[in-house]
C-alpha cells in the first residue's frame, strides 16, 4: 500500500484505451470503502463517458481540459445537508486515486469551490437540488510517466503542541 501511496501521481494525460467496466466496479468498491462519519455515506457517484458531457466538464473546469479526452470521469458528490459530507467525499476520492493507481491508471484530482465552476459541473451532470459536485477525477490509461515520490518534510511536524519540535 505505501508503495502505492508514493506512485499515486496527478495524471493529466491519457491514451485512448477505454477503461473497462470491471475496473470502474472496483474503483466504486474501493470509494464506498472509504471511512464515513456515523455510517452516512454523504457521497455518491456520477461515471461519465459521454464525449458532450465529459467536454461540458472540461468547459466548466479551467484546469480540467483533460476531462475531455479521458475515456471516463467519476464526478464525487456531496449532500449539502449532511455535516461531515466534505470529509466523507474526500476519504472516497483518495479511495478511487488509490484504487486507480493500483489498477495501473492514471487520474488527476480536480476540486472546485469557485461557485462558477460548481455551478457548471451541476448542470452537465444534473445534479438535483440538496447534491453538490466535489470533485471531478478524469480516469484513464497513462500517456506519461511520472516517478514515485513524497512530499515529505519534517518542518511540518510538531511534538505534542504546535510549534513545538
Amino acid at each position: 500500500m505505501i508503495d502505492w501511496i508514493l506512485k499515486r501521481r496527478s495524471i493529466r494525460k491519457y491514451t485512448s484505451e477505454d477503461v473497462s467496466e470491471a475496473q470502474v466496479t472496483e474503483i466504486l468498491k474501493a470509494a464506498m470503502a472509504a471511512p464515513t462519519a456515523n455510517n452516512v455515506c454523504d457521497w455518491e457517484f456520477v461515471v461519465v463517458r459521454d464525449p458532450a458531457v465529459k467536454r461540458a466538464l472540461a468547459a466548466a473546469l479551467p484546469h480540467g481540459k483533460m476531462t475531455a479526452e479521458a475515456p471516463l470521469a467519476i464526478v464525487v458528490v456531496g449532500r449539502t445537508a449532511e455535516k461531515y459530507a466534505e470529509q466523507d467525499c474526500a476519504a472516497a476520492t483518495e479511495n478511487i486515486l488509490l484504487a486507480v493507481t493500483s489498477l495501473g491508471l492514471g487520474a488527476v484530482w480536480l476540486g472546485m469551490k469557485d461557485p462558477d465552476r460548481v455551478a457548471g459541473v451541476t448542470k452537465a451532470v444534473g445534479l438535483p437540488e440538496g447534491r453538490y459536485p466535489f470533485t471531478v477525477i478524469p480516469i484513464g490509461h497513462p500517456a506519461e510517466d511520472k516517478p514515485p515520490r513524497t512530499q515529505y518534510d519534517p518542518a511540518k511536524i510538531f511534538q505534542d503542541r504546535y510549534g513545538r519540535r
